[in-house]
């Protein structure tokens, strides 16, 4: 099948770049010198990527600092690594990159409802060592929306910090409250590699010398940090009514196929959607969807090559057998309300296969 003819239905995983971000990213390879030259053309080199570190912030409205980085997982790094912090605490359901960045940190469990366990935290943060707290805005898998800000008043509270993954909601909701906020671009239609760790308080994170004020070596990225802020100024409300009445229709017609939204409780993003369907394996399915056209995947990029269930899944409570079935798709900017009506017809034709092979 020509690429031209399919329909992209796995934005959590990467969002195809915008017009806006690949011609500043062409502007900045006609252009490009290495930003820590002396030299007039390293001097424009520089005064562009200061430009654009402006843009985001203001669009972002972050007061605070930001070292841009090659993606949210180095991000994640230098935040998780580098907070000048007591013990390392991460939830039950971040994502993988999260705990690579804190190996050995203390889990925080979700209650039944999917929401931090703020008792459990209570507790732990009783111990006095103000620890450095790592949560999510959204769910790489389930889409559940977080609320940060009272998770941010505990741990200030006790003399902590956190750090905000916002690489699924950047571009579509406003940041949270949090004390260091790791983004990435490719998520809401900017180039792959390149992110940001906007960091509210400089002072609390640990400087090791090299660019970007001494917080992160290797010479910037200039071509992609100026798609970054072309793409993130392009983010708009992209949700409109004809959208929301696709997704209803697709939500009632799954329902009625005996398919299953699974997540659990609370604000879900409207942007990603874990599907089971009965009586076909999650690989299954996505290989079916890719055979007709459709990309969906099985979970986060990252995992969804394991055989093993979704431990995020399990988290939230997904039953095993349940997990198995589950696939996810997520739409952005570039899906339509059409694509979305023909996913669904894909999906209810896909079940009633499965149904009849049962």
């Amino acid at each position: 099948m020509n690429l031209a003819e399919r329909i992209y239905l796995d934005h959590a995983a990467t969002s195809p770049m915008r017009p806006e971000a690949r011609e500043a990213m062409v502007e900045g390879m006609l252009h490009w010198a290495n930003p820590s030259s002396p030299h007039a053309d390293g001097r424009n080199a520089r005064r562009q990527i200061e430009d654009a570190r402006r843009r985001v912030g203001q669009k972002l409205n972050w007061g605070g600092h930001l070292i841009f980085t090659s993606g949210a997982s180095e991000a994640l790094m230098l935040a998780l690594g580098r907070a000048k912090g007591g013990p390392r605490i991460v939830s039950s359901v971040e994502h993988d990159a999260v705990l690579r960045a804190a190996p050995g940190a203390e889990v925080m469990p979700v209650d039944r409802e999917g929401e931090f366990d703020k008792a459990w935290l209570e507790a732990r943060l009783a111990k006095g060592d103000r620890p450095v707290v790592a949560v999510q805005h959204v769910n790489p898998e389930t889409g559940r929306k977080n609320l940060i800000g009272d998770i941010t008043h505990m741990v200030r509270g006790a003399g902590g910090m956190v750090i905000a993954d916002c690489a699924q909601s950047t571009g579509k909701y406003p940041l949270p409250t949090a004390d260091m906020v790791v983004i990435s671009a490719h998520k809401f239609g900017g180039p792959p590699g390149v992110g940001a760790l906007l960091v509210h308080d400089i002072a609390t994170l640990e400087p090791t010398g090299g660019q970007e004020f001494g917080y992160r070596g290797g010479t910037e990225n200039l071509p992609a940090i100026l798609g970054f802020a072309a793409a993130l100024e392009a983010c708009r409300q992209w949700v409109d009514e004809d959208m929301l009445a696709a997704l209803r229709r697709m939500r009632d017609a799954i329902g009625d196929a005996g398919g299953r939204f699974v997540g659990g409780y609370g604000e879900f993003s409207g942007f990603i959607f874990p599907i089971a369907m009965p009586g076909m394996d999650a690989r299954i399915q996505v290989m079916r969807f890719d055979m007709v056209g459709f990309s969906v995947s099985a979970g986060s990029a990252c995992a969804s090559g394991t055989l093993k269930p979704s431990r995020v899944l399990a988290a939230f409570g997904i039953p095993e057998d349940v997990a198995k079935r589950t696939i996810r798709m997520s739409i952005g900017w570039s899906t339509t309300p059409a694509e979305i009506d023909a996913f669904t017809d894909a999906w209810v034709k896909i079940a009633a296969e499965a149904s009849a092979r049962a």
